[in-house]
């Protein structure tokens, strides 16, 4: 039997996934400057970083900068940005990575999924037909060609070049 190592999941299985204390989407331009944040652009009311734990290469997660869990909590404005980044961003993921198409959806609460459940967020996955390969199915283990300095470097520039 072959193996396929891949210690960075440890911490999300112990439980550090969520980045310790700190909210990973509560975050500044410092943490735009700092490469480990995989911050891709902050906006006025939002903000767009790469999942740390992603489905697919391109795995991006919206956010509104305003810490709140629930969608009836942001103002008409943050609503307003917070689709047109995702619209902006399924765009700009097609121009980089050409997916055949995306999944688009967010988890509100815990028991719905959600991982971070004090902020809620949009995840924005480019899909390829077969990029579900035996290995989900059958070790729920992810196969990604790319690593993650190098999908955030290919969308730092063009998420930072977006006004939603």
């Amino acid at each position: 039997m072959e193996r396929m190592f891949s210690p960075w999941r440890m911490e999300y299985i112990r439980g550090g996934g969520s980045g310790g204390t700190r909210c990973i989407f509560c975050v500044g331009e410092e943490d735009r400057r700092d490469p480990e944040h995989l911050v891709l652009g902050i906006y006025p009311n939002t903000l767009a970083i790469c999942n740390r734990y992603p489905y697919n290469n391109g795995h991006v997660l919206i956010a509104p900068r305003r810490h709140v869990a629930d969608l009836y909590l942001l103002s008409g404005e943050e609503q307003r940005e917070l689709m047109s980044l995702v619209a902006l961003g399924t765009k700009a993921l097609a121009e980089e990575y050409s997916p055949e198409g995306f999944n688009v959806g967010m988890n509100l609460g815990k028991v719905a999924g959600a991982g971070i459940t004090g902020h809620l967020h949009i995840h924005l996955i480019p899909r390829w037909g077969g990029d579900t390969s035996f290995m989900t199915s059958a070790l729920t283990t992810r196969v990604l060609p790319e690593s993650l300095p190098q999908t955030h470097g290919r969308l730092s520039a063009r998420f930072g070049a977006l006004t939603p």
